[in-house]
């Protein structure tokens, strides 16, 4: 499978490698980044025929479309729940997953003047990109079934007009929304929508892999709240969930639903041979970043020469990067070295995030679809669904935190049958270092699992008020969620109220705003403006939660293109107000964190070594930041004064005693940066084994915690209750610091790094951090683990 050398002979040169030995050219003399290239091959079509079961005029249009015959997995996903199973269809990117629903639903449609189905994207581009081509269909079959001229498939979402969203909940038949508006839009006004809920029929989870962590658990949540209206108005819809490649995804639809989910996964979809190669940028000799530490080229920097080769050779290229603000300078940066080969290319680039207006979105994904946009540089905003044709490459910046994800922006390249070329450009970070030099770990790897907890009480919660302002919560559904104590706790601040038949809200419940109040994607549910102080203008929001560390005083602020300086951030206001400026530098926060062990879940003693999941409390603030230059060159570390923040969450941690630290050759005053290194590291690895990001997580550790008595390191998840993270590293710990160990020695930095053992957001400074001293913590970890399961 695997080619090291692309210019190697005695290999088939697809377009893939043409490409690839493209970009290799362009490489400066004497560097050699590429770590690993394999060979994906070519998959054939399974074809089976139509269902019998399937309306004669939906098959018609659908055959009119260039759809012979379906694609295996298709037929069997649609006729699993058009017999009424809840069913996730769980195959890899361009594998026609929009055709598993459309048939049952078109069918129902048609053969029911009444019913109605319901459609959930987690990104307004996937929901937009399935009504356009919704709205397609139902126009052509207008003409064979004049009674579907009635569905009126309709957006209702954030950007959707006032009048627009009256009249789809008085007339559409087939609604495209989103969780957002699913818990603020129709539960909570769900008598307004008795028509539409008393006739559903199907709901449509698409992209359900994309719900994990809290935003996932909030999601499981407002599914189980849909159900419970659904069924005071007498309605039992069915659910189909579509998903890339998971793991177990037939267990995460169904801890999403909350009810038993078939799983469809053997693929019958064809594909083209892509390349995939892994690359990491030098280490620049000439620049170093914090403490003298080495300083390797930004994956930003690397991508957009990239994509410009690429550009160059007509491949129609997209580049997937980590964040808002890197979707800019990507974009700029490619834009920058096509202007001096040709200004009409340099004019071919844009950027695509969140954040932009809607009908700059559904541009920029016109231009990208038909040609007019050769590259295009994205966050995860165009991961999904998002039906682009003809893509010849995909770069992905930055390794984006699950295999799940990887997959599914490599999944965008390749959509015409021919070969392409997947290229992950290795950050510095712990992560994308271990990745690009152990290659089997993300090409032989199986998918995550999804990580949701729709039992955490600091999520459930709130969505229980929600749940009783809606309708009455039964004493049969609080079982049922295991939802008693929280209730009681509700009932205790005078929220909720017990009666015989079940648990009211009080009217301090209702003056509480329940819906309003729940931010479902994580945050405290309050938004910080941020606001161009000169003009007045508002760019966008941040939660309040993190716009200490975004929109600090002197943060820099990116919004489509311009960039902008923090002068002023007034979180009691909810206010951040800015000015136009174009600094050659970039901001990253610093914090300090302390923490205290408040419950222990789970306690293993293995000899000199204790590991344990455990309840922790958590007070971090914002101490000052600092300021780089874009190649990643510290200028200054500036101070802050701000509030402190404080979490209730749950953390993976372990112990070791100093006499055992001291034997294994680190001396007492090497405890504290070997442990600092050990943590850092460790939590760049956990989205290894936990479908997280490390932003996700947090970490402290310390040569003498109060609460242990021992040298301890804490990796905590940074969410009240816990997202599940730490859990899932808790189990996992054997495999997660083994692979933590792997990269600190795989990383050729002499003492330490931001690809090994240094932190973006090290409140310490990164100092002090001991490499050496660091594998050894860990495989003293290792050690102990191994014996204590060789002795059992």
């Amino acid at each position: 499978m695997t080619q090291p050398d692309p210019s190697s002979e005695g290999h088939v040169t697809s377009y893939g490698r043409s490409l690839l030995g493209r970009v290799l050219a362009g490489t400066p003399s004497g560097e050699h980044p590429l770590t690993h290239v394999a060979e994906l091959p070519a998959r054939m079509a399974q074809f089976t025929d139509w269902p019998t079961w399937l309306k004669p005029e939906v098959r018609a249009v659908l055959q009119s479309r260039g759809i012979s015959v379906p694609w295996s997995h298709q037929a069997q996903a649609a006729t699993l729940a058009n017999d009424g199973h809840h069913v996730v269809l769980s195959t890899g990117t361009a594998s026609g997953k929009s055709l598993a629903y459309q048939m049952p639903i078109l069918s129902s449609l048609l053969g029911d003047a009444r019913a109605t189905a319901l459609y959930l994207a987690p990104t307004k581009a996937l929901g937009a990109d399935q009504l356009r081509s919704t709205i397609s269909i139902t126009d052509e079959l207008r003409g064979d079934a004049p009674e579907l001229a009635e569905v009126f498939p309709s957006a209702y979402d954030g950007d959707t007009p006032t009048e627009i969203r009256q009249w789809a909940r008085a007339n559409a038949r087939w609604i495209f929304t989103n969780p957002d508006m699913i818990h603020i839009g129709i539960l909570g006004a769900h008598e307004r929508w008795a028509r539409f809920l008393r006739n559903l029929r199907f709901v449509v989870v698409d992209e359900c892999h994309y719900y994990r962590g809290v935003f996932g658990s909030n999601v499981a949540l407002i599914l189980r709240r849909l159900r419970r209206i659904c069924a005071r108005y007498g309605a039992n819809p069915t659910f189909v969930l579509a998903s890339a490649t998971t793991s177990n995804p037939g267990l995460a639809a169904s801890r999403l639903v909350g009810a038993p989910c078939e799983e469809v996964t053997d693929d019958g979809s064809p594909h083209g041979p892509r390349t995939v190669a892994l690359w990491e940028p030098p280490l620049l000799k000439e620049i170093t970043g914090e403490n003298g530490a080495p300083v390797r080229r930004s994956a930003g920097a690397e991508a957009s020469r990239i994509m410009a080769d690429l550009m160059i050779e007509g491949a129609r290229t997209l580049t997937f990067v980590r964040s808002r603000r890197g979707a800019e300078v990507t974009a700029l940066g490619t834009q920058r070295l096509l202007a001096d080969v040709d200004r009409d290319l340099a004019t071919r680039v844009a950027a695509y995030r969140a954040g932009y207006l809607a009908e700059d979105r559904r541009t920029l994904e016109r231009n990208l679809s038909d040609g007019t946009l050769l590259g295009v540089a994205t966050t995860n905003a165009l991961e999904l669904g998002v039906d682009i044709a003809g893509l010849d490459a995909v770069v992905v910046a930055g390794f984006p935190g699950t295999v799940s994800s990887f997959w599914q922006q490599a999944g965008r390249s390749g959509r015409r049958g021919e070969g392409s070329l997947v290229t992950l450009v290795a950050r510095d970070d712990p992560l994308d270092t271990y990745l690009v030099h152990h290659p089997s770990a993300l090409l032989d790897k199986p998918i995550e699992a999804t990580v949701t907890d729709p039992k955490n009480p600091y999520l459930l919660g709130p969505q229980l008020l929600c749940a009783a302002a809606e309708l009455p919560i039964t004493n049969d559904e609080a079982g049922e969620l295991e939802a008693q104590v929280v209730l009681e706790n509700l009932a205790a601040d005078g929220l909720v109220r017990k009666r015989p038949h079940g648990w009211f809200i009080t009217p301090e419940g209702q003056k509480y705003a329940p819906h309003a109040s729940v931010n479902i994607r994580g945050g405290t549910g309050t938004q910080v403006a941020i606001v161009d102080g000169e003009s007045g203008r508002m760019l966008g929001t941040v939660d309040s939660g993190k716009a200490p560390a975004t929109v600090h005083p002197g943060a820099v602020h990116i919004h489509q293109g311009e960039s902008f300086v923090v002068d002023e951030l007034d979180l009691e206001s909810g206010l951040a107000l800015v000015h136009a400026e174009h600094p050659d530098w970039h901001t990253s926060a610093r914090e300090t964190t302390d923490i205290a062990i408040t419950e222990v879940h789970s306690s293993r003693v293995l000899g000199d070594v204790t590991v344990a999941l455990v309840q922790v409390n958590v007070t971090h603030q914002v101490v000052g930041y600092l300021r780089r230059l874009h190649s990643g060159e510290v200028l200054d570390s500036i101070e802050l004064d701000m509030p402190e923040q404080t979490l209730d969450t749950r953390a993976v941690m372990y112990t070791i005693t100093p006499e055992t630290l001291l034997d294994r050759g680190i001396p007492t005053e090497r405890f504290p940066g070997s442990l600092h290194a050990a943590e850092h590291a460790a939590i760049g690895l956990l989205p290894l084994v936990a479908t997280c990001d490390r932003w996700d997580i947090g970490g402290v550790s310390t040569a003498l915690h109060p609460d242990t008595g021992l040298p301890t390191v804490f990796v905590y998840d940074g969410y009240d209750g816990g997202a599940g993270f730490a859990d899932r590293g808790h189990r996992a710990i054997v495999e997660w610091l083994e692979a933590t160990r792997d990269a600190i020695t795989s990383c050729e930095c002499p003492t330490g790094c931001p690809s090994c053992v240094q932190s973006p957001k090290c409140g310490n400074g990164n100092d002090p951090l001991d490499k050496g001293g660091a594998v050894i913590v860990l495989q003293i970890v290792l050690d102990a683990a191994s014996s204590r399961s060789a002795a059992s």
